[in-house]
């Protein structure tokens, strides 16, 4: 029988956990699969999975012995220290919350909220985190402190070690300590005197050894997160606080860190970049001093495969592509200030340093955002580049390492002899470089027997060039399993006994994360490694780093797109190894949880480093589940969907008049009888039916209206007609005829669609019958291409842009209101308020804004209408997704639940030290969206009047008096 820590079976530990936890340990192989897959290349199935709910639940396992346990939140760490086939435990759910405290100077988290969130809420105070992960939009702060994050711009200095304030721990024994108490150092060593002992005794040893002390020293005065942080022995006295920053670091083999908050950091928000090419490797390097004398806030080096990689990237700036690279190296250097000033003084004095270099080209040091989003563009995208290119089956490693300065330039030439010897052709090396910290990446066949013993040697061939160097061999992404066999290699004797002893001072029973960080395995990094069968054609070049997860509305239900893939994935595992069961068991469970709950939205593409869109995946699997009757239901509705609308819209206000059981019973009795996922669920917040889309003639217009059918389903919020006083349609002619535009609505309109609700469904025949029909109708009404067509609701807007060509110009009308409408209006601009405008104004972006780059626009108009305009940090993709919300209400519930607790939360802030979140000083004068599915998600989970940010445009602009003063025609 598997057993974790020696004292007893796996199975006894599970049974304990659900005792202690009724109904929080699942045990299911969906569940256990799907989390069992992280962003490393290491696979182990957990037992069981525990969805803590607070510091208690875990304090309560970790009394009564139910372990071992291993803490998972974001997993997106690279070396395997967030897998276990022991009882992992679930910390991100429920350990979200952000306490902005001291007007910003200082920010307490919980370890499941991301590095994003948890900015989001800093940046209106100007600070943000000290640390600056890559996967900022993804890792959360139980993974920061883990593994001591560092990123491009914060070095040694601004790290999670240095900017820790005090954490609430969970120890091994279940006691709970607040290093940030005052009596913190009394209270352990009354409640674990043992610990509190031993971590003196270790702190004295190592301070009296000389050795020891110079060898700490230099480990950590360069980036290094190979062992546990034996430099908080000699940075702190009391034990207390050696405890607290000795975790940090220790990936979830000391403690469970259940609160964490840091000193924060300005941020500086003027900026200025420049790409500097050089001859080779050499010439770059030698210019590291200069450029770190300069204040360079990030310089990062691109190898010449790097650049090659770069040039075929259309956003790549000229001096790039017309390079003939051979033996080139690049910097790609940063300046960052607090104002302009400060800047320009700053670029001023660099001038002359970057002058004296040998560059190729001429240094360009920019200001502009577009090229500066370029430069970054190529940099952040080598990763997507190779991962996303290479062959089906293999695994992307990206490792990284850390040597003196000095040293780097000799360290680089020796990666690529190990590339050329293992035959790693695509390798490429880029990173922080004033750091001496690289990156590389390499894409073997982990399935391959040849291939894993050339990973193998090349593995050891790596540990002897680093550390012949004086480096370490994880500077950033933790020792995990993947370097863990190599620690007592990189400290020695002495300093690896030491790790060993604290690791057995505070979890004398091994009931956290065994085997990550320290092992007596030699070959450990070869165990238990993962390899990913081809299986889909949308999907296969996912890396499982899991950066769409914090952004899909469907991530507190069921599974996020990672985890979509990963279970097509080991469906084609059990299914190539004849475990027929299992196959069924995942395919049955898939029908739900992947498919029925997907919101197809598009989020998760926009996250993705390689951009992935699993809604595609879901598409196609709708497609080849849809029965043949689905099929013609669908395909009859293309031909008369000017009667299906109207049906649905008079149906909606039937029901509403009726009591409500009548329609609630009707709809849950034909739920029961043709399923969940074909029956739409009245509910009695459900708006009663819109009004018919009519044509409009006009010979001579400024634009083609394309008025949703959404209008016609549904009426807008409060009532109106959808013609005269209320909905997005009639604002925007409302906003048009104001403004002195002229506007054609396209004959037969009533029968137009932009095609969603069939692509969504994987209905393809209906798709293609309206898609055809639309694009026939808009090339007549737009004179050939001549004219824009304007959509008054986002996701039609995007779904317009796909059906019908590039040779139509599609806009929202969000965005025509933003460039053209406004300016025609007596505003001094975005921001700027009408006379008798509003106070205050929520506002939901969505996810077909952020797929258009228009949420800026959403954004701007509401602050014409305004003097404030909030966008809730916690905001998301509600997951209505046209008539999901109604066929799973329970998706829309999830995913809007984070938002709406902060729009509907009281007032007051919950802490004398807590910073009121803008979205949380009571009701706002309005709250606005751009899309009317989405109003109505909204409206539903917070309880407030959610309505398009046109039609309020339009209310404050006829509010004005008089009139004619506040337009201009």
């Amino acid at each position: 029988m598997t057993t974790g820590s020696g004292e007893q079976p796996i199975d006894r530990s599970v049974a304990r956990a659900r005792h202690l936890l009724p109904g929080a340990v699942e045990t299911g192989i969906s569940r256990r699969l799907a989390l069992a897959h992280d962003a490393s290349h290491y696979l182990l199935t957990p037992a069981a999975v525990v969805t803590a709910t607070s510091r208690d639940d875990v304090a309560r396992l970790l009394a009564a012995g139910a372990g071992p346990l291993t803490f998972r939140s974001g997993g997106t760490s690279l070396s395997g220290q967030a897998g276990t086939s022991a009882i992992l435990v679930d910390v991100r759910r429920h350990f979200r919350r952000v306490d902005v405290l001291d007007d910003g100077l200082r920010v307490r988290a919980q370890p499941g909220a991301t590095v994003r969130s948890v900015n989001a809420r800093l940046a209106r105070r100007g600070r943000k985190l000290g640390p600056d992960p890559a996967s900022e939009a993804a890792c959360t702060i139980g993974g920061v402190v883990a593994d001591n994050s560092s990123g491009m711009a914060c070095g040694t200095e601004q790290n999670t070690y240095r900017t820790l304030d005090s954490a609430v721990l969970v120890l091994a024994s279940g006691t709970v300590v607040d290093t940030g108490s005052p009596t913190a150092d009394a209270d352990l060593a009354r409640s674990e005197p043992e610990l509190h002992a031993g971590l003196a005794r270790l702190r004295d040893e190592l301070r009296s050894d000389p050795e020891s002390v110079a060898r700490i020293e230099a480990m950590f005065s360069i980036k290094n997160t190979m062992g546990y942080g034996l430099n908080a022995f000699l940075d702190h006295d009391d034990p207390v606080d050696i405890l607290a920053h000795v975790v940090v670091g220790s990936e979830g083999t000391l403690a469970f860190v259940a609160e964490a908050t840091f000193h924060t950091v300005p941020l500086l928000t003027h900026t200025a970049t420049a790409l500097l090419t050089f001859a080779d490797l050499a010439d770059a390097t030698a210019a590291l001093p200069a450029l770190v004398a300069a204040s360079c806030a990030t310089i990062e080096l691109l190898d010449a495969t790097s650049l090659r990689v770069a040039q075929r990237d259309p956003r790549a700036p000229e001096q790039l592509r017309r390079l003939d690279v051979t033996d080139q190296a690049a910097l790609l250097i940063e300046f960052q200030e607090a104002d302009a000033a400060e800047l320009t003084a700053r670029c001023a004095a660099a001038a002359r340093v970057l002058d004296s270099l040998p560059l190729l080209s001429p240094p360009d040091l920019t200001t502009d955002p577009i090229r500066r989003g370029d430069l970054w563009h190529i940099r952040k995208g080598l990763y997507a580049s190779i991962a996303g290119s290479r062959p089906p089956g293999t695994t992307a490693l990206l490792e990284d390492i850390a040597v003196p300065v000095e040293r780097l330039r000799a360290t680089c030439h020796g990666l690529h002899e190990l590339f050329d010897r293992h035959g790693y052709a695509d390798a490429v090396i880029f990173g922080h470089a004033k750091d001496g910290n690289v990156h590389f990446m390499i894409t073997p066949d982990l399935a391959d027997p040849d291939a894993l013993a050339s990973y193998s040697q090349f593995t050891d061939d790596l540990v002897d060039l680093v550390l012949a160097a004086g480096g370490t061999l994880k500077a950033e992404h933790g020792t995990g399993r993947t370097m863990a066999p190599f620690v007592r290699r990189q400290y020695g004797p002495t300093l690896h006994e030491a790790m060993v002893r604290l690791k057995h001072l505070a979890d004398p029973r091994a009931l956290l994360n065994p085997g990550v960080l320290l092992t007596d395995d030699p070959h450990a990094h070869l165990a238990d490694l993962k390899w990913s069968p081809p299986v889909e054609v949308e999907v296969d070049r996912c890396v499982e780093c899991g950066y769409c997860e914090p952004v899909c509305p469907s991530r507190d239900l069921t599974l996020t797109p990672r985890q979509r893939i990963v279970l097509r994935r080991e469906l084609v595992r059990a299914e190539e190894n004849g475990e027929v069961e299992l196959a069924d068991r995942l395919r049955s469970d898939f029908a739900y949880e992947g498919v029925d709950t997907c919101a197809v939205d598009g989020m998760c593409r926009t996250a993705c480093p390689v951009g992935i869109d699993t809604g595609d995946l879901v598409r196609r699997l709708r497609a080849e589940q849809a029965s043949a009757l689905a099929g013609g239901l669908w395909s009859a509705a293309a031909r008369n969907w000017d009667t299906v609308t109207r049906a649905g819209g008079l149906g909606l206000t039937a029901a509403g008049a009726l009591p409500a059981a009548l329609p609630r019973a009707a709809t849950g009795l034909g739920r029961r009888m043709l399923g969940a996922d074909t029956v739409p669920e009245w509910s009695g917040d459900l708006p009663r039916g819109g009004t018919r889309r009519r044509p409009r003639a006009e010979a001579d217009p400024d634009l083609v209206f394309f008025p949703s059918c959404l209008g016609t389903l549904f009426a807008p919020e409060g009532g109106g007609d959808g013609s005269g006083s209320g909905g997005a349609a009639a604002a925007f002619l409302r906003l048009c005829e104001l403004a002195g535009r002229r506007v054609r609505i396209p004959a037969g309109i009533g029968a137009m669609c932009c095609g969603t609700p069939w692509s969504s469904k994987g209905m393809t025949g209906g798709y293609e019958r309206m898609r055809s029909r639309v694009r026939e109708a808009l090339w007549r009404a737009t004179d050939a291409g001549r004219l824009p067509v304007v959509v008054d609701a986002a996701s039609c807007t995007e779904g317009l842009l796909r059906g019908v060509g590039e040779e139509i110009t599609v806009l929202d009308a969000v965005s025509y209101t933003r460039t053209d409408l406004l300016p025609a209006f007596a505003t001094a601009g975005p921001g700027e308020a009408l006379t008798g405008a509003l106070e205050r104004v929520v506002v939901h972006p969505t996810c077909a804004s952020t797929a258009l780059g228009m949420t800026a626009d959403l954004v701007a108009v509401a602050g014409a209408a305004a003097r404030e305009v909030i966008v809730p940090t916690d905001w998301g993709c509600c997951g209505f997704a046209g008539d999901r919300g109604m066929l799973h209400p329970e998706l829309t519930a999830a995913a809007t639940a984070p938002e709406s607790a902060q729009v509907t939360q009281p007032a007051q802030p919950a802490h004398p030290t807590q910073s009121a979140q803008a979205a949380d000083r009571g009701p706002a004068d309005a709250y606005v969206s751009l899309n009317r599915t989405c109003e109505i998600g909204m409206s539903r989970a917070t309880g407030r009047p959610y309505r398009h940010v046109l039609e309020v445009l339009r209310d404050v602009l006829e509010a004005a008096d008089p009139i004619g003063d506040q337009v201009r025609s």
